[in-house]
């Protein structure tokens, strides 16, 4: 993509409005535009993030057994009133009537609609397991809308919801997807932390919220040092075999680890000072076991392999995309800007003309640019008439993790630089030898 032909609406100045680091990047970067109170526009190199966010997710629910639906973001408010959560709920819910005076809501989650299409359809065990999930976007009337996406009234949520006919095969589930959010989170290239958590007004006995430790992080964490050297399962892992998914799972929740809100200062004291890591943390995803609390008052039964009917044990696992969005952002930047990992970023490599117009820059960069793209890398070409100053900021705002930097000097020399974002570190390659050097995209 040439940037003359981009819509990237770069800010010089911090936005008075941004609160926290990933708010005010994402608004300098072109990233979002607010519309309103909590609710924003996602341009094109904010989207571009979004959708490989997503694309990731989507791969790992899938490994792990999850099939992909999508679901309204209108639900009647009859599904919730059998639920016994329409009341229950709180202001957060926006309630609404359409032209009939019927009780309709927008959408906060999706536990009773999913259930209804379950009790529809399934009827014996030997459905069973069945794990359904959707990419949406929901709303939820917070009081006070702040931290850009990180917080908003409207973001896009990825729910998992799953049936099973008993609490050993719903364990089970719960553990596929504890392996999956794990895999998940490292291919962003962050490290997610499993701490056990509240079930707020989901529901539940079983928890963990997934944590990343960042130093803008919006909550107090503690852990044991152990956690940051445990290995991450491959993409090998077999999802269908519960015995090896438990031992992971088991692995990754022996040691002490929890929010502020779950926080045990008795454990916490048993450990040796120096395997403690208290930090600031993000949540960037939740996972909640709640049996029959939906399945019961709405009816979803099956029938056992006794032959007698049981109301589905469930389980629920949310990951919030644009929410996770910023949460990279917060735990990956640097006083120039966003350091995107690999896997998200909007492009792979920034390729800058330092002086558009000339001749022998244009001819170089127009090469190294077909030459790049051949070889599958995603490239955003400057061949803006922008200072040289200027496209090096901008170039280090939006973070890509590669520059290809060609100028006049540079190409009389039969050379180009590259720059590696992450750790800054140049060097001069033979403008023949770049693709060669970069190699075919991984």
């Amino acid at each position: 993509m040439r940037l003359s032909r981009y819509f990237l609406p770069i800010l010089k100045e911090n936005p008075r409005e941004a609160e926290i680091v990933s708010h005010r990047l994402m608004l300098r970067a072109g990233m979002i535009r607010q519309q309103g109170q909590g609710s924003f526009s996602w341009l094109p190199l904010g989207k571009r993030v979004l959708d490989k966010v997503c694309r990731i997710i989507r791969e790992e629910q899938d490994r792990a057994g999850a099939l992909e639906i999508l679901m309204p973001t209108i639900q009647s408010a009859d599904l919730w009133r059998e639920s016994g959560r329409y009341d229950d709920y709180g202001k957060e819910m926006l309630r609404i009537k359409d032209r009939h005076e019927r009780d309709m809501l927008y959408g906060p989650t999706n536990e009773e609609m999913v259930t209804e299409i379950f009790r529809s359809y399934v009827k014996s065990y030997k459905d069973l397991p069945l794990n359904l999930y959707h990419i949406q976007w929901k709303y939820r009337d917070e009081v006070r809308p702040r931290f850009g996406v990180m917080r908003s009234r409207e973001f896009l949520m990825k729910d998992a919801y799953s049936f099973d006919i008993d609490y050993e095969g719903a364990r089970a589930a719960y553990n596929r997807m504890f392996v999956s959010y794990l895999r998940t989170f490292t291919r962003m290239g962050m490290q997610a932390i499993p701490m056990r958590a509240d079930t707020g007004p989901i529901g539940g006995d079983l928890s963990h919220e997934f944590i990343i430790l960042a130093d803008t992080g919006e909550s107090q964490v503690f852990c044991h040092k152990d956690f940051l050297t445990l290995p991450v399962p491959g993409a090998d892992t077999d999802f269908t075999d519960d015995a090896a998914i438990a031992d992971v799972v088991k692995r990754w929740t022996t040691p002490y680890a929890a929010t502020d809100e779950m926080h045990d200062e008795r454990a916490w004291d048993a450990i040796a000072g120096t395997e403690q890591v208290s930090a600031r943390g993000i949540e960037v995803g939740h996972i909640f076991h709640f049996g029959e609390k939906y399945s019961k008052p709405m009816g979803a039964k099956v029938t056992g392999p006794d032959g007698k009917d049981h109301f589905a044990s469930g389980g629920s696992y949310g990951i919030g995309p644009s929410r996770l969005v910023a949460a990279i952002i917060e735990a990956s930047h640097d006083e120039n800007g966003i350091i995107w990992p690999e896997a998200v970023a909007p492009f792979d490599i920034g390729l800058i003309n330092m002086k558009a117009g000339d001749a022998d820059c244009d001819r170089a960069c127009d090469e190294l640019y077909k030459s790049l793209t051949a070889a599958g890398w995603d490239v955003l070409y400057d061949d803006t008439d922008q200072r040289a100053g200027g496209k090096f900021a901008t170039a280090d705002l939006i973070g890509l993790p590669r520059q290809v930097i060609v100028g006049p000097r540079g190409v009389a020399a039969g050379e180009a630089e590259i720059k590696n974002r992450k750790t800054g570190e140049r060097s001069a390659i033979a403008l023949a030898d770049v693709v060669n050097r970069l190699g075919a995209r991984p």
